[in-house]
């Protein structure tokens, strides 16, 4: 072969390669903008001192909302870890087929503090979503639930 036949190959390899990697790439919501990834045990050890800011985040995505799409929890970079990322129902839908696969999300860190009386009606809805039973007596107390409100992910096929 000659070389200018080898050099064009290998270039329509590399192109093709390229494609190949970047399609395995699903977007949902806006373009990303953190290029720094925060660990989300570093989050969930000191919640408050990221409350309202902006995050990049990055696991396997271990749950989704089978009703809506409207939330997903990532698995943290510690074990028996997991934080919720939930979007406005409608604005971007997670698909069931993310679970099991990786996830890079940018969001701000919200705090939702709950009575004794909303925590119930929060956990029984998250256990109906789940299709799970709840025990409404398991709650003794109010509590705040730590979530990233997503603006943008991609999860990796």
């Amino acid at each position: 072969m000659k070389l200018g036949t080898i050099m064009i190959s290998l270039l329509l390899v590399a192109l093709l390669n390229t494609y190949a990697f970047a399609s395995n790439v699903e977007t949902f919501g806006e373009k990303l903008t953190i290029s720094e990834i925060t660990n989300i045990s570093e989050i969930l050890a000191a919640p408050e001192q990221f409350v309202g800011k902006k995050v990049l985040v990055k696991g396997m995505v271990v749950d989704v909302c089978a009703k809506r799409g409207c939330w997903m929890y990532l698995a943290s970079d510690k074990p028996f870890e997991k934080i919720q990322i939930k979007v406005l129902d409608g604005v971007i839908v997670f698909p069931m087929s993310a679970r099991g696969k990786e996830a890079l999300v940018e969001g701000e860190i919200e705090a939702l503090k709950y009575s004794k009386e909303e925590a119930i009606a929060w956990l029984q809805h998250m256990a109906e979503e789940k299709g799970e039973s709840f025990d409404p007596a398991s709650v003794t107390s109010g509590m705040t639930v730590y979530r990233i409100k997503a603006l943008g992910a991609e999860i990796t096929e």
